[in-house]
C-alpha cells in the first residue's frame, strides 16, 4: 500500500492512464475487425470507408498504445487489401 503523497498520487494517475489505454486499444481491435469484416464482404465502398475509420484509430494509437511500425503495417495491409476490391 502507498505510504507517501507522491506514490498514492502515482497510484492515481496510474490507473487512469490503465484505463486510457486500455479503451484506446480495444478501440484499436474494433475498427481493425470492422474493416477486415468489409473487405471479406466484398463492398468496395464499406471497406474503404472502414479502412479509414480504422487507419485513423491506429495511427492515433502509435507510440502511444502500440508501436509505430506495428501501425504502419497493419494500415497498409489493410488498404492493399481494400485497393484490391473491384
Amino acid at each position: 500500500m502507498a505510504n507517501h503523497k507522491s506514490s498514492k498520487k502515482r497510484v492515481l494517475v496510474t490507473a487512469k492512464k490503465n484505463a486510457v489505454n486500455t479503451a484506446r486499444r480495444s478501440a484499436v481491435k474494433t475498427e481493425n475487425k470492422k474493416a477486415i469484416r468489409a473487405i471479406a464482404s466484398g463492398d468496395k465502398a464499406a471497406a474503404v470507408a472502414a479502412v479509414r475509420s480504422a487507419e485513423s484509430k491506429m495511427m492515433k494509437a502509435a507510440g502511444k498504445t502500440m508501436p509505430k511500425k506495428r501501425a504502419s503495417r497493419k494500415v497498409s495491409r489493410l488498404t492493399r487489401a481494400a485497393a484490391k476490391l473491384a
